[in-house]
């Protein structure tokens, strides 16, 4: 199959970013019209984070799967979306739950929250308005879906080329999406890099797409739980 080289496949991704972003905000700003501080106020609110969602990751998408058509590839195969091996499936799961807990003690002998400000702004805001089986829908699939086709699907494809350029594509990638995570701190941001590493190195051994979205998805979910467990069994 045709494959963009690395500064076009760079170029594709920041396109579709951009689309995302700017068609989710749009509707942020149309949903809050003539109430703009509001979004200052509470950044965080769980159903305009759940619309931003819903609506920026399907417009990314939409422009990677563009691109993908223009390089006359399979969508199927460019992006890697094909069924893991059992086996494959094991280790994932078990290695992510050896991170999880890793993570988590590091935190909580650090003295640091294991819930963010962000989570628990967007959970409580979104029961309160009972949107909570949307934002966790937007949370657990249609964000680990974006993030992983653009990431371990579009960009792995068009920078690990060969054998000798997967780790330091693995790295590159999994450094843009911690960056992207601006609403954790710094402690926040090192647990989603060392998590894209993980991922990245699930998509090369797997080969699988697929793999990565449901690894993604878990992560999301055991964070979303930690949330819920938080404010309704630990909240001081």
């Amino acid at each position: 199959m045709k494959i963009w080289g690395y500064w076009a496949t760079l170029g594709w991704a920041i396109i579709a970013f951009l689309a995302g972003q700017l068609a989710g905000s749009s509707v942020l700003l149309w949903q809050r019209a003539g109430e703009w501080s509001s979004l200052l106020e509470t950044p965080y609110d769980g159903i305009l984070v759940t619309l931003f969602i819903a609506i920026s990751n399907p417009a990314t998408i939409a422009v990677i799967m563009l691109a993908v058509w223009f390089a006359h590839s399979d969508q199927a195969d460019y992006l890697a979306l094909k069924r893991p091996q059992r086996r494959d499936v094991i280790i994932g799961v078990v290695c992510l739950v050896g991170l999880i807990a890793i993570c988590d003690a590091l935190l909580y002998l650090s003295g640091r929250e294991l819930v963010t400000q962000f989570q628990l702004q967007s959970y409580t805001t979104a029961a309160a308005e009972g949107w909570l089986i949307p934002m966790w829908l937007g949370a657990v699939i249609v964000a680990p879906a974006g993030e992983e086709i653009m990431f371990r699907g579009f960009l792995f494809r068009g920078w690990a080329h060969t054998e000798r350029a997967v780790w330091p594509a693995v790295i590159v990638i999994s450094a843009l999406w911690a960056a992207l995570h601006v609403q954790y701190d710094w402690t926040g941001v090192a647990q989603i890099f060392v998590i894209g590493l993980f991922l990245g190195w699930m998509r090369w051994r797997s080969g699988s797409t697929l793999l990565t979205f449901f690894l993604h998805a878990l992560f999301n979910l055991e964070g979303t739980m930690e949330t819920v467990a938080q404010i309704h069994f630990f909240a001081k």
